[in-house]
């Protein structure tokens, strides 16, 4: 954690707590956790990009969000919520 009483101590203190987590994993051999875009890149047939389509257009869904949806209750299926 870090805290500071002015704006520049907060960002000095988050600088070093970045360091300190960089270092730890360095000494651990271990690869620092990055953080996601949130955007990935998924591959389909033509077939079923057609589907999956079709599907949230009857569901009055964008692709984006019947994919994002279609992902969450599958986690949610396993038990890894969100």
């Amino acid at each position: 954690t870090f805290q500071g009483t002015t704006v520049d101590e907060v960002e000095n203190e988050f600088h070093a707590s970045v360091d300190d987590y960089l270092e730890w994993c360095k000494e651990d051999g271990i690869e620092p956790e990055k953080p996601y875009s949130g955007k990935f890149n998924v591959r389909l047939s033509p077939l079923f990009h057609s589907k999956v389509a079709i599907a949230a257009k009857k569901m009055n869904m964008s692709l984006n969000s019947f994919v994002e949806k279609s992902l969450k209750d599958e986690l949610n299926a396993m038990q890894l919520t969100l």
